[in-house]
This record gives C-alpha cells, structure tokens and sequence, in this order.
C-alpha cells in the first residue's frame, strides 16, 4: 500500500472512531480552571483606606479561571464605598456570580461569594457551626450547582474558616464540609481560605475526605515573603477528578493573599 492510501486509511479510521464516541456517548475530559482568592475587600495592604476593584479584576482576568471563590468580599459597606464588589467584579469579568453574607458589617454585608462562567444553579448558605462562648466570627459555605457546557453538573463550594489561634472552631467546620460533601451527587469542588496550615488537624480531617489540588503546597500568605499556605482547592475523592496543575499567583499588591489556580480534568 502506498503513502498516500495509508495516511487516507488513517484519517478514515480517525474519523469513525471519533464519529462512534459520539454516537455511544463515550463521555470526553471536560478541563475547569479554578481559582481561590482572598480580595481583603479590595483594599491594597500598601494602602489603608484605598477600595481598589479594578485591581482584583485585573489580576483574576490575567488568568481568565472558568470558576472562582472569592472570601472578603464587601456589598453595600460603608468602608468600601457601598459598593457591591461580588456583582461589580462579575460584570467586569463578564461571569454569572452568587454572594453568601457571613455576618453584618458597616451597614452593609460581608462574606464568600462564586463566580462562574458557568450557568449558576440551586445555589444555598450554609451555616458553619463554632462554639459559642469563643465568640468567633460566623463562618459559612457558599454553594451552587453549575452547568457545564457539555451538560454535565458539578457541586462548587466558596468558604472562610474561622481565623481564630485555637483551632476549636475550624475543626468543628471541618468535620461539617465532610459532612457536607458526604451529601452532595454532582462532582463537589470546594475552595477558600481554611486558615488552616497543611500539617494542623482542620487539614488532616478535610483531606480524609477531600482531595488538595496542591500537597507540598506553595505559601500564600503574606504577599510579601509568605511563610504560609492555608488557600486551597480540594475536591472529593469519589468524584472522577483529576489534577492537572496547580500554581500559585504571584499578584502582591491587590490584596493581603495570593490567589491560586487549579486545572481540574472531570474524567466523566
């Protein structure tokens, strides 16, 4: 047989094989870039006082994420100039958004919020429990259901775990995200602050659990000569995902963190 018979041949073959996954409905890789950041409400460590938005969409666009959690994020507060930060960063990055309000502040509300690229659907706050006589602040998750483009659905959660020294309060939101995930059918990717260092006990319950997309985990915080990591980006283990890469944004003035970002394949 010559050449240009077999490179026919071949080019047949591929075509038909392609044609039968379609028409068996062989599911293909669908790849999500994740992101996780701490805005700091906008406010540049460098200067206190400033509200400086456009400067958290820049650094998020620089690596366009399909799906972000967001923590600190200010709606309608004074301090920040009453705006709403979740709604305006998503219209600049032209992504669907949903806030979850943790607590009241400054006349205005205070929390996580998601944004996506993505439909967002069946969205809910849960409520985090703490004990009640170390006063800590009120912790949630925020978490919807996405719609893919291939039609497929997934579970994504945004959360800030208590920051308090003792770890009383993280350990008892541990335990409730695995017993969250426990509940949830779609795929569940969860993301955020944990406040917590790779090696502490609020870790080791959630990675019993979930899957870090990062193990010898590159610091995020501070901005300036980071000492720690306590940012991440986890998955179930159950949930057919796999990591492809996972970085670290070296962006040091928009906010007190630097982001990280995620390439998940779902094999489903």
């Amino acid at each position: 047989m010559n050449k240009s018979r077999c490179l026919l041949l071949l080019i047949a073959i591929t075509l038909l094989v392609s044609c039968t996954k379609k028409l068996i409905g062989i599911a293909q890789p669908t790849e999500l870039k994740v992101m996780s950041y701490n805005i700091h409400h906008a406010n540049p460590p460098s200067k206190p006082g400033l509200i400086d938005v456009d400067a958290i969409a820049k650094t998020i666009a620089s690596q366009n994420p399909d799906i972000i959690a967001l923590q600190e994020v200010d709606v309608n507060t004074k301090r920040s100039g009453n705006i709403n930060q979740a709604k305006l960063l998503a219209e600049k990055l032209n992504m669907e958004v949903f806030f979850a309000k943790a607590i009241d502040h400054d006349g205005g509300d205070y929390g996580v919020a998601i944004l996506s690229k993505f439909k967002i659907e069946d969205t809910a706050t849960l409520k985090l429990p703490s004990a009640e006589d170390l006063k800590g602040e009120p912790r949630i998750l925020a978490i919807a259901t996405l719609l893919l483009p291939n039609g497929k659905k997934i579970r994504f959660g945004a959360t800030h775990l208590d920051a308090q020294k003792a770890e009383t309060n993280r350990l008892m939101q541990a335990r409730a995200l695995v017993e969250i995930g426990k509940r949830q059918y779609y795929p569940f990717i969860m993301a955020g602050d944990w406040n917590a260092k790779p090696e502490s006990e609020t870790v080791k319950i959630l990675d019993a659990f979930f899957t870090r997309t990062c193990q010898d985990c590159e610091f995020t915080i501070p901005v300036v000569n980071p000492k720690f990591a306590i940012d991440f980006i986890s998955f179930t283990k159950n949930s057919e995902i796999e990591v492809v890469s996972h970085q670290v944004v070296h962006e040091r003035y928009a906010s007190d963190h630097l982001p990280i970002v995620s390439v998940l394949r779902l094999k489903k």
